[in-house]
């Protein structure tokens, strides 16, 4: 009785011991895809400062911030650093699509999280296509125009872009507004946060969150011209689209509060590496 006993016990553990350390793979992957948008989020927005300064002729996207990493030493190491960290998040963020359970997880969190890790593993095969072709290929802003015309080509490809304009605007609007209203604080561990670290991290979370909302605002606004004037050219990338911030009556300093606050969202980035709960 003693010995079935004991058989059985092990048999329950292996089950759980399994389902532990799948969890504990899967918040590790992650912690290092929020890294990987870290990394990327500072650049883009030193990038961006730099353009605003008139001391920088890269693109402000992330184009120009793989071609910064490298150019650095150690820079192809680097490259394939973040490819693994954009994997990892398009692992984590699809294992959440799927596995995750809870009273939240009804089937539009589901969606979100599912397109979610479709993006990022795009974006880890654009790095990984970057890192092996030193830096081959077209500029966002190209890559923009390229898709609008393809869409503007097809049966009702002017709704179709029109749609998607919106929809990026709608996106970056709720990204705001949650932003300032400090929802992200729901998904990190502030109680392990020292009270002037939940000040700081909360700073960067807001500030950082709502430039971000504005940029995709601002590409979608752009979009949608492209769809009313039945032109291309119209749309644009995150470079241009950082770009069109100095020709506002303000000049180059809303493109530096932008650029300010996309470095303040790569830092929250890190902080969500080490805090969220995953």
């Amino acid at each position: 009785m003693t010995t079935s006993r004991v058989h059985g016990r092990r048999r329950a553990a292996r089950p759980s011991a399994r389902r532990s350390a799948e969890r504990q793979t899967l918040t590790a992957a992650g912690r290092a895809g929020f890294a990987a948008r870290g990394v990327v989020y500072v650049l883009i927005g030193v990038l961006a400062v730099r353009i605003a300064l008139g001391s920088g002729g890269e693109s402000a996207d992330r184009q120009g911030a793989l071609a910064q990493i490298a150019a650095q030493p150690f820079g192809k190491a680097m490259l394939w650093a973040l490819v693994v960290g954009f994997g990892c998040m398009a692992l984590w963020r699809g294992a959440r699509a799927v596995l995750a359970r809870g009273p939240r997880r009804n089937a539009a969190s589901r969606v979100l999280d599912g397109a979610r890790a479709l993006f990022y593993a795009a974006i880890c095969w654009a790095t990984a296509v970057f890192a092996v072709g030193g830096g081959q290929g077209s500029s966002g802003n190209a890559q923009s125009r390229d898709w609008t015309a393809s869409a503007l080509k097809l049966s009702y490809g002017r709704v179709l872009v029109g749609a998607g304009g919106c929809l990026l605007i709608g996106i970056g609007a709720v990204l705001a507004v949650r932003a300032a209203m400090r929802s992200f604080l729901k998904q990190l561990d502030t109680g392990s946060m020292s009270h002037r670290t939940k000040q700081v991290v909360t700073a960067l979370g807001a500030g950082g969150g709502v430039a971000r909302g504005v940029v995709f605002a601002a590409a979608g606004v752009f979009i949608l011209v492209a769809a009313v004037r039945f032109d291309p050219h119209e749309a644009k990338g995150v470079d241009a689209t950082l770009r069109s911030f100095t020709q506002t009556p303000v000049g180059p300093w809303l493109l530096v509060a932008v650029a300010i606050g996309l470095v303040l969202f790569g830092v929250f980035s890190f902080a969500s590496a080490r805090w969220r709960r995953l």
